[in-house]
């Protein structure tokens, strides 16, 4: 199958890579002469604009920034195939897509570091790739596709909406970027803090690295789930600042703190077993929501997966 690739930073890159391993045949373009330059000496085929790179192509992968992305879709006028994306924030590309044959995705796989020359062939092997499914609006067919594609890259397909992933994603991706970001500002103007610093830091603040421009591109696409999960968390740092104060400090921390501990520990849950799931988009979204994904696909046969505590009868 002929698959477009729109932009080749870090994750368009990556699936450039990946989709030409896996046996696809792959045009890609960059807005970025250098990045072009850089994909061409590696060995891919590279067009001069985005009307040219998805000119005969069944597939067209949007992987620009949200900023860019309505200057990349005004490029696609009359193409009739099917538009998948990266991006990292849902709702807004649903909404930029609507009327086009359109599938909403999110790879949840990424480095700090950034560009072409980060790029992995295997950056999504065992990562969950969302694919969005909206009642009455996305075509199982095309689902289905996508859905074959990323799993034979052997990613984990997660069946979601549009609105049900933006939610999630606020509280498991972009508070936490604004968390490591507040983190990192601890070194500043403190050398022994620097010193000190060790896993716990390190651990923390890891995706504070990553370009401000990205970040903040993800975190204000996603303004009000990210304000709405960054209000929830500050008022539980609120209450542990409370404890503090209480006579016993430590005796009230440890209810606040044993949840927690008990969840990070459980974390990631064991799959169960392999079951059969029915090509149904309420049968599919049932999977998402039980925290399960889809292991295989091949044409409306599916497999998957769910945490062993919560099977559902497909």
């Amino acid at each position: 199958m002929r698959i477009a690739v729109i932009g080749l930073g870090l994750i368009g890159g990556s699936l450039l890579r990946a989709l030409a391993a896996a046996g696809h045949d792959v045009v890609g373009f960059d807005a970025d002469p250098e990045t072009r330059l850089l994909a061409r000496k590696a060995g891919f085929r590279v067009a001069g604009s985005v009307r040219e790179t998805v000119a005969g192509s069944a597939v067209a992968a949007l992987a620009v920034p949200l900023q860019v992305l309505p200057e990349v879709v005004a490029d696609l006028y009359g193409y009739d195939g099917l538009v998948t994306d990266v991006t990292s924030v849902k709702g807004p590309v649903r909404h930029l897509l609507e009327g086009r044959r359109f599938v909403g995705g999110h790879p949840m796989a990424g480095k700090e570091t950034s560009g072409f020359a980060a790029a992995e062939v295997g950056l999504f092997s065992g990562c969950a790739w969302v694919l969005c499914l909206e009642p009455d609006e996305t075509d199982l067919g095309d689902w289905l596709l996508l859905a074959g594609m990323f799993t034979g890259m052997g990613a984990r397909v997660v069946p979601a909406t549009a609105a049900e992933h933006d939610t999630a994603v606020a509280r498991i991706s972009h508070v936490p970027h604004l968390f490591a970001a507040v983190l990192a500002q601890q070194l500043g103007g403190s050398p022994l803090a620097g010193a000190l610093a060790a896993g716990s830091f390190r651990d923390g603040t890891r995706v504070a690295a990553t370009r401000a421009e990205l970040t903040a591109a993800m975190c204000g696409g996603n303004r009000d789930a990210v304000r709405a999960e960054l209000g929830r968390l500050m008022g539980e740092l609120t209450t542990m600042a409370a404890a503090l104060d209480h006579p016993e400090p430590v005796k009230a921390l440890v209810p606040l703190l044993r949840p927690a501990s008990e969840l990070r520990r459980a974390w990631p849950p064991a799959p169960g077993a392999a079951e059969k799931i029915t090509a149904r988009i309420d049968r599919l979204l049932e999977l998402g929501r039980s925290g399960g994904w889809v292991t295989s696909v091949n044409g409306t046969d599916l497999v998957g997966m769910r945490p062993e505590s919560g099977r559902i009868v497909p």
